[in-house]
């Protein structure tokens, strides 16, 4: 029975990290995109950044060692096992690839979501916008949803995860530590 239970959970890991069906050139797809953000987006920024989010993707999966679904990759990170591949190291290291670029025309920003649901992990990603924009006028950059193969889409059509800026949570949860440091001072 339990071994039965086990093999159930791993399918259904594995089933949560099916990437969508890709058709077409991705990165030219992506590509588009970024352009659609705004008239005054550079053509060739956009491009680049698309070359780059599919590019380094593929790098970091070697790097990263990736050979199974998210979470059980997670699992593999946490015991020692893999160097790196948690969902907030992709979206540290694709973000910092891409402010490489110096981008005159596009904004890097940064995400969490499940931050306040006891029942999920945390999930953090990398989102790109027009220069100025906030996150939420962005797209969505996220290679670990689907372990390795870059997921992307307008924030407001990723109806998967609630996003939140990543520096709202940290404040957050800086708040709620520093809370609990505080000495007793009782009347």
């Amino acid at each position: 029975m339990i071994r039965a239970l086990a093999i159930l959970a791993l399918v259904t890991l594995g089933a949560c990290s099916t990437p969508p069906s890709s058709s077409g050139d991705e990165v030219q797809r992506l590509a588009t995109e970024i352009r659609n953000l705004g008239p005054d987006i550079d053509p060739e920024e956009a491009d680049r950044a698309a070359r780059i989010a599919y590019s380094y993707t593929a790098q970091l999966v070697q790097e990263y060692e990736i050979t199974d679904p998210p979470l059980i990759h997670n699992a593999k990170v946490n015991k020692g096992l893999r160097p790196r591949g948690l969902c907030w190291h992709w979206a540290e290291d694709i973000e910092r690839r891409l402010k490489q670029e110096d981008f005159q025309t596009l904004d890097l920003h940064r995400a969490i979501a499940n931050a306040d649901n006891p029942f999920r992990i945390d999930h953090s990603t990398a989102i790109i916008s027009r220069k100025g924009e906030t996150m939420y006028d962005g797209v969505v950059l996220d290679p670990w949803r689907y372990g390795g193969v870059l997921f992307w889409s307008p924030l407001v059509e990723d109806t998967k995860y609630e996003w939140v800026p990543r520096d709202v949570v940290l404040e957050k949860r800086r708040a709620e530590q520093y809370g609990e440091l505080l000495p007793y001072v009782g009347g």
